[in-house]
């Protein structure tokens, strides 16, 4: 039976000028669609929750793409014949920056794997091709992976890996999880290996970049502002020959005194903080807790209610080296520190973090470095891969050394050079606003990893 459907599945998309064909689940911008469509394969059914992305996809491809997959008939609307399942599936009830609650999701996107499965029982196509975010392996220990992995391997012989595009030369660092499969009745994955990534693999950013592009978004006055007391901060450093800390600065941290590395401070007592100092070095007064804890940086005002717990070692360690570091250097950032405590530098804009090495080559310096606002504090890296896109327009990173047409210097990443980083810049139709766009980028598959794994996976026909 099941040599028979293939035939017949490989004689349709033959007699039809294709190679292949395929579905396109949780499809987004159509990251699966172009890949497969590099290789000569036709999609014949494509799904999509968000109606602007349904839209576009229709725009870029000439075809109809459903809405909630949770409401199709999978005999009906689903062709009775295809080669491939391709599914981003959401990855947010299993990604570190989500409540990681997998198969429980509030929201119902865990258990969209199921309906995954739903399909694959009913039309048993010969090869799976599914991405998610890397977490999916370790999410509850293990455990959600283990029952994903026990499933497809009822129909399907299964392999995975983690990939980033930074491996094959492209500037953007993406981890993400790729689940291939093969029916175990067409022989399973025989001899499959994933394209080869390992090892180190030189990228720069500069090659997405267009200097001439006039849609970008500008940066903010109070960003600049931001940008340049860090570069001050940076030049005293180098002044003064203090090597830049490899941990992150939590300046807030610096000359406080309040205990740490016992009970965290919400089960301290009134009297455990008399003489004590908080945020910035601050003296702490109140009669009560809920007074005293707001004068503490904010990551130390966390609630803990077991009377057992601690605060993690790292939060300790960056604790302990940013006191450390403050007391070794006192007289050097005391002149430095007002510039951060002025009107409109928030928590996040008082953290800093060099990721830059320590090769003593590389200049002590924002103006050549690819630098991102984001939750943990402003990120310096450099100019050699972008982070990973994500789905706010806060995090965009910036790049400080681009002289605009306008004749600004500096700006973020525009749509155009995300699209890039996604191997995407054959769409003609992406959404209008940056932040859509961006939201739309950081949710997509990247065209070219998929595009590798997808060769390999047909060639062992």
């Amino acid at each position: 039976m099941a040599d028979f459907k293939l035939k017949e599945a490989m004689s349709i998309a033959a007699n039809n000028g294709y190679k292949f064909t395929f579905i396109d689940l949780f499809a987004g911008l159509g990251g699966f669609h172009l890949a497969m469509r590099k290789l000569g394969g036709k999609c014949v059914f494509a799904s999509e929750l968000k109606p602007d992305l349904q839209e576009l996809y229709k725009k870029n491809f000439g075809m109809e793409c459903s809405g909630d997959i949770t409401k199709i008939d999978i005999h009906k609307e689903i062709p009775k014949y295809f080669d491939i399942l391709c599914a981003g599936f959401p990855c947010q009830p299993f990604s570190k920056s989500g409540k990681q609650q997998g198969f429980d999701d509030d929201q119902g996107r865990g258990n969209l794997f199921w309906v995954i499965m739903e399909i694959l029982k009913v039309k048993k196509p010969e090869f799976i091709l599914l991405e998610n975010v890397q977490n999916l392996e370790t999410h509850d220990g293990g455990n959600t992976w283990a029952i994903i992995k026990k499933k497809l391997e009822t129909m399907y012989e299964v392999n995975w890996d983690v990939l980033s595009p930074h491996e094959f030369e492209i500037p953007q660092h993406r981890k993400r999880i790729y689940i291939v499969g093969r029916l175990l009745a067409m022989g399973g994955l025989k001899h499959f290996e994933f394209p080869s990534h390992r090892g180190n693999k030189e990228c720069s950013i500069k090659k997405i970049i267009d200097e001439n592009e006039k849609n970008y978004m500008h940066l903010r006055p109070q960003t600049r502002i931001q940008l340049k007391a860090w570069e001050h901060f940076l030049k005293l450093l180098k002044k003064n020959k203090i090597k830049i800390p490899s941990f992150p600065i939590w300046t807030m941290e610096w000359g406080a005194t309040y205990d740490y590395e016992g009970k965290p401070p919400c089960q301290q007592s009134v009297n455990d903080f008399k003489g004590k100092k908080g945020e910035f070095g601050n003296i702490i007064v109140g009669d009560n807790i809920d007074d005293i804890l707001p004068q503490l940086p904010i990551y130390s005002q966390v609630t803990i209610t077991d009377p057992n717990e601690q605060f993690p070692d790292w939060k300790k360690n960056f604790i302990k080296w940013n006191r450390e570091f403050y007391l070794d250097n006192k007289t050097v950032l005391d002149e430095w520190l007002p510039e951060i405590q002025q009107e409109g530098f928030e928590n996040s804009h008082q953290k800093f973090e060099w990721n830059c090495g320590k090769d003593k080559n590389v200049k002590p310096t924002l103006k050549d470095k690819i630098i991102q606002f984001r939750p943990s504090g402003i990120r310096v890296k450099l100019p050699t891969y972008s982070p990973a896109l994500v789905l706010t327009t806060t995090q965009i990173p910036i790049f400080p050394w681009i002289k605009t047409p306008e004749g600004e210097i500096g700006r973020y990443m525009t749509k155009k050079e995300a699209a890039k980083l996604q191997c995407m810049e054959e769409l003609e139709n992406v959404p209008n606003t940056i932040s859509e766009a961006f939201k739309a980028f950081g949710n997509a598959v990247n065209v070219e990893v998929v595009r590798r794994i997808a060769e390999n996976l047909l060639e062992i026909k």
